[in-house]
């Protein structure tokens, strides 16, 4: 470790933007079938175990009392969190590397999601080469967000718009599905249509449907976990253990299904993939839940957790949209949370079900709840703009919302 970064903050942050990276290779390598991509899961998982070593070392030494020792267990837990997320996308890649099989109405399924992650390289000649990443506009032409760029070997999650995008240069990009022809067309790559779905069974539709959800109530666990540390917020603790009991009873589901299956293949091996998905991203659910355990169980955290993963000065907000507000109906673009209110939103809690990182496209509805973090002075605005007020209890002392025009 000598000549290795000894900063736990560092290490920290660095694990966790590598650990949701493979994340969203994997998903793109089992959406395309490019085993090129397993390489890249691969050469990441290696980084992510040299980290976590490093991690696990600094908090050993760092323990030199049983005090100590009780501060650092939440890290040391975290840790581990993070790397099963890793894990679980190394599982993923293996689906495409070993090929254990992926009905084409899965990936047709997947093209419908969303939000897809897609990987491009930008080619000399091409509308990228030589470009800065903000002068493409691609979050307003295609819906496509550059979330990460790999350069001679090295992966950066943190990329500019002043970058400039040069020849060989790996793009990977996340946003709706419909926007990945554009963007292949932008860096010069050949066009790809995804497989059209074919008439499937029932047993093997419902299982393909359950698996895309998955996919995305594993997303919404992991993400909603790191707020829940970084807010020490039980209430979010809790939705996260939720999600990971949803995800453990939809891939007893899964195997049922993919099992009732097989009893109309003569070979049911190509089925196997399924069960090896719904597996990872019951894994990943599990992972989010490990990471909330001490904010579930009320311990104390250590304060590098806040300062490894994002500001601890925020709150956490969950409001619902009421009928006729002025979010009813609007898209995340029009509105424009952040700015009108300084509020991120993180999730769209809808029918039972969430979406994560909605897009600007995105349009609200009556009755959906929204999961946002930001400033204490950003609560009520956020609440106005749901067709709420923020009320304080004479009993608890806690604000409480009121729809508007019923106050008092």
């Amino acid at each position: 470790m000598d000549d290795k970064p000894r900063n736990l903050r560092t290490l920290l942050a660095e694990a966790k933007d590598i650990s949701e990276l493979m994340v969203d290779i994997a998903y793109a390598a089992l959406y395309y079938g490019e085993a090129d991509m397993v390489d890249e899961v691969d050469e990441l998982r290696d980084k992510l175990l040299e980290l976590t070593h490093d991690m696990r070392t600094l908090c050993v030494v760092a323990a030199r009392s049983p005090r100590d020792a009780d501060a650092m267990a939440s890290v040391l837990d975290v840790v581990s969190a993070i790397e099963g997320i890793g894990m679980a996308a190394t599982d993923i890649g293996r689906i495409v590397s070993h090929r254990l099989g992926i009905p084409p109405a899965l990936i047709a399924d997947m093209a419908q999601a969303e939000e897809v992650s897609h990987q491009v390289r930008v080619r000399e000649g091409s509308e990228m080469a030589h470009r800065c990443v903000g002068d493409l506009e691609l979050p307003t032409e295609l819906g496509m967000a550059v979330v990460a760029l790999r350069r001679s070997g090295e992966w950066n999650t943190e990329v500019e718009d002043d970058v400039i995008l040069l020849p060989d240069d790996m793009v990977l990009a996340q946003g709706p599905g419909a926007g990945v022809a554009g963007l292949r067309a932008l860096a010069g790559e050949a066009p790809w249509l995804p497989p059209a779905a074919p008439d499937g069974e029932p047993h093997l539709d419902q299982a393909i449907d359950t698996l895309v959800e998955m996919k995305n109530i594993s997303e919404v666990a992991v993400g909603l976990a790191y707020s829940a540390l970084v807010l020490r917020d039980a209430g979010l603790a809790a939705e996260v253990v939720h999600l990971e009991n949803r995800l453990d009873e939809m891939q007893e589901r899964i195997e049922t299904w993919v099992l009732r299956s097989a009893a109309n293949h003569s070979d049911p091996s190509p089925l196997r993939g399924l069960l090896h998905l719904s597996a990872a991203a019951e894994a990943l659910g599990d992972a989010a839940q490990q990471m909330v355990w001490p904010v579930e169980r009320g311990e104390e955290l250590h304060p590098i957790l806040a300062l490894a993963f994002g500001e601890a000065e925020e709150v956490v907000a969950q409001v619902p949209v009421a009928p006729r507000s002025a979010a009813d109906g609007g898209s995340l673009g029009e509105l424009q949370l952040e700015t009108e209110t300084g509020f991120y939103l993180l999730a769209i809690r809808r029918g039972g079900r969430y979406l994560y990182r909605p897009r600007r496209e995105v349009r609200l509805q009556a009755g959906d709840e929204l999961i946002a973090t930001g400033p204490d002075e950003g609560r009520a605005l956020l609440a106005e703009l749901c067709g709420y007020g923020l009320v304080e209890d004479d009993d608890t002392g806690q604000d409480v919302l009121v729809p508007l025009g019923t106050r008092s």
